[in-house]
């Protein structure tokens, strides 16, 4: 079943990784994807892979740290499409360095892209929810447990704990609009491996409950649950954090 045919899916950071998996998903399921990503030539793959597989797809090429980008971008796909059904906030970077090393720079910028980013695009693109009568939003965020696992990423840590606070607070905002808003959040996981799509939705419902840290995830678990919280199966679903963990084994 296609669940997402005629629906029009904005993945900001698309070019690769998890980003170009979650576009490929969303195509594969009927949606018409808006591709995002700052660099050209990792997102002219993605486009070539889903065009190849017959999904529709366009390419927008913004950097969404800033929101007059993003405003603009949003412009350019409700020229494209008319509307945007679903956003997912993909995009991320995620600088190495010791706390006591890091510049204002790099600090900033790691939240401008991991945090302010996707509040500038849940801003705009909640605005045309709202008119169109509803829509559905996923933060990707990370789990409770990277904090403790990855070193020298402060900035990360921060931005991401912070975008768990965003999807909480969006969610409680905008419901009275049926905007939901909804975070997966990935530990560590083994990124641009092969996405599988696994069938029945009881599956995907196990990840609805906390993970104990230390249980194998896989890119498969991050897309499934993404899939599933855009999907009409989950329409009573809201302000939910889940955490999908990778590497280790249980207590």
């Amino acid at each position: 079943m296609r669940e997402f045919i005629d629906k029009v899916v904005l993945v900001t950071g698309a070019g690769k990784g998890l980003g170009r998996a979650l576009a490929e998903a969303f195509a594969a399921q009927g949606a018409r994807v808006a591709a995002n990503d700052v660099t050209p030539i990792n997102l002219d793959e993605t486009i070539r892979r889903i065009q190849v597989d017959g999904g529709q797809v366009k390419d927008y090429v913004f950097d969404v740290a800033k929101k007059m980008p993003i405003q603009a971008m949003i412009g350019q796909i409700l020229d494209d499409w008319g509307r945007i059904d679903v956003l997912v906030n993909n995009a991320g970077v995620q600088p190495h360095m010791p706390l006591l090393d890091m510049d204002e720079w790099d600090w900033h910028r790691t939240l401008d892209v991991n945090l302010s980013g996707p509040f500038f695009a849940i801003q705009s693109v909640g605005r045309v929810m709202r008119q169109q009568g509803g829509g559905v939003i996923v933060n990707i965020a990370a789990s409770a447990g990277c904090a403790q696992d990855l070193k020298d990423c402060s900035a990360y840590v921060a931005s991401k704990m912070g975008l768990v606070g965003l999807t909480r607070a969006a969610a409680l905002e905008l419901a009275p609009y049926h905007i939901r808003v909804n975070a997966v959040c990935p530990g560590e996981i083994q990124a641009g491996a092969a996405p599988a799509y696994p069938e029945g939705e009881s599956l995907i419902r196990k990840r609805l409950q906390d993970t104990p840290p230390g249980i194998p995830g896989a890119p498969q678990d991050v897309v499934g649950l993404a899939l599933f919280l855009c999907s009409a199966a989950a329409a009573g679903l809201t302000g939910q954090v889940i955490n999908v963990e990778a590497g280790g084994t249980a207590d």
